[in-house]
């Protein structure tokens, strides 16, 4: 069985000729090429900014780019039956297809209503520094162009718990919706600010029953249209839990199925977070292992001095790695953005070779790692270049990375691991090392089966070959500051 590799297909910044869904139409049989087993396509529905908007904006859940709302038809990537059109053509490919879903808040509210509010301290949420007061709040939804075609369901102040906007007092804040389903924020997975349910624009109030019903009619309809393969949850940590089990759990009953769900729940500070949303969840869904990109970024900026062998403690895939999906950069750590860390270049080849080539986790691969990028923003002009490592790392893992893993990750600097390969691969078997210092070099055993066999850099940045000697071990090498794949020299 082929191993599970994920792709990122885009970034905040995307602008290149082809519209992404079109883009994403034509390579797919060069993603299925390059082993990529399923993509995870951005946003599909209208943002608040039409067809500008990134997609993390949300409107209208059901405007695929379909109907003229915001100033557009078509979204930022595409149009409904251009995106419908590349889903189907990564089906064909045999590559499965996740969508990105944002049920944290709405924006772009159609109409104006009265709403009674508290404002609430921003650094403790659970805080008032106010008495109740009415504002005017943009959170009433209507979708005039929609016409209430797929639904004739109307968001107003009852379906949100909090806004960020006075319109008739012209003030930025975080206002505390009095909407009767509650005295306080709903009870939420993230701890920070006294309660992290609020997050931005018109955060959505999952203890209103019409809401929550509204949000799973929605999910069937979507997989209904677009014949989805599975879902990227976005900023889970700020959603009431009980409602993601409830939305999952109906899904996987009407269809029958089980999809693949990946939750995006930031953390930097401890794997002890992700462990307990996994646990309040029951572990319906696997989540992104924000903590390894942070030991990446703490790496790839400490040099020589980073401790590599301390390189998985901490993370997610290092305590729960059936339920981690692995990741260099995303569209949140990228340059320019707020939540930016993005791996230095030099180290970039290492980091894909501990997520693409172990056992453990599923990998995801950056967009511009792949394609590269060029943009401007906030009066700076950013070149993310192509990883040129990143084909033959991923042709390893499609071919080769397989069987049992032994580890050598007992050195400051220099560390490794082999796989042992496996029957149904022909060839199969690997050895990884890399350096954050000075060139380095180790013994690793690959077994007596492979005595007598030589092995190559397929990444080429050692010329010389190792013999395996009787007992299975050779002595591997790799450049300083660098990885090198070691490979069976197939005659």
């Amino acid at each position: 069985m082929q191993n599970q590799t994920l792709i990122q297909y885009f970034h905040w910044y995307y602008n290149e000729k082809d519209n992404l869904w079109t883009k994403a139409k034509n390579e797919a049989a060069n993603l299925s090429e390059m082993g990529f087993t399923a993509v995870w396509l951005p946003p599909a529905y209208k943002g608040s900014s039409g067809g500008y908007s990134i997609g993390y904006d949300a409107y209208d859940l059901y405007d695929l780019g379909e109907f003229d709302q915001k100033n557009s038809i078509d979204t930022k990537y595409g149009n409904k039956d251009q995106y419908i059109a590349a889903i189907n053509a990564l089906h064909a490919n045999n590559i499965s297809v996740l969508a990105d879903t944002v049920f944290n808040h709405k924006a772009g509210g159609d109409e104006l209503e009265k709403v009674k509010v508290k404002k609430v301290n921003p650094l403790n949420r659970n805080e008032f520094i106010s008495d109740e007061f009415e504002i005017e709040a943009w959170t009433k939804f209507t979708f005039p162009g929609r016409q209430g075609k797929y639904s004739a369901f109307l968001w107003d102040y009852q379906c949100f718990s909090g806004v960020d906007w006075a319109q008739d007092i012209n003030e930025s804040a975080i206002f505390e919706i009095q909407n009767g389903y509650g005295e306080s924020w709903e009870k939420v997975a993230g701890t920070e600010l006294g309660n992290y349910d609020y997050l931005m624009f018109d955060d959505i109030d999952f203890r209103n029953p019409s809401v929550k019903q509204e949000l799973i009619n929605w999910g069937k309809w979507y997989h209904e249209t677009c014949k989805i393969d599975g879902f990227r949850l976005d900023a889970v940590k700020h959603i009431s839990p009980e409602f993601v089990i409830e939305w999952l759990d109906e899904l996987k009953k009407e269809f029958n199925r089980d999809f693949f769900v990946v939750s995006e729940n930031w953390n930097i500070a401890s794997a002890d977070d992700l462990e307990h949303y996994i646990e309040i969840t029951g572990g319906r869904t696997q989540l992104f292992d924000s903590l390894l990109h942070h030991n990446f970024y703490l790496a790839s900026t400490g040099g020589k001095d980073y401790n590599m062998s301390s390189i998985f403690d901490n993370t997610l895939v290092q305590k729960n790695p059936e339920l981690a999906v692995t990741f260099v950069d995303n569209h949140d750590s990228q340059p320019l953005q707020a939540l930016e860390s993005f791996i230095d270049f030099w180290f970039r080849p290492l980091a894909y070779a501990l997520i693409l080539l172990r056992e453990q986790g599923i990998p995801c691969v950056f967009f511009t790692d792949i394609y590269g990028a060029n943009y401007e923003d906030k009066g700076k002009t950013i070149e993310l270049v192509a990883l040129s490592e990143l084909p033959q790392l991923l042709k390893a893992r499609q071919y080769l990375a397989y069987g049992e893993q032994h580890d050598y990750l007992d050195h400051n600097n220099c560390i490794g691991w082999t796989r042992k390969g496996d029957e149904e691969h022909p060839n199969s078997g690997i050895v990884v090392l890399m350096s954050n210092g000075e060139e380095g070099f180790k013994a690793m055993e690959m077994g007596k089966y492979f005595s007598g066999k030589t092995f190559i850099d397929s990444l080429e940045k050692r010329k010389e070959e190792v013999l395996i000697d009787e007992n299975g071990f050779g002595e591997f090498f790799c450049n300083a500051g660098s990885v090198s794949v070691w490979t069976l020299k197939v005659q």
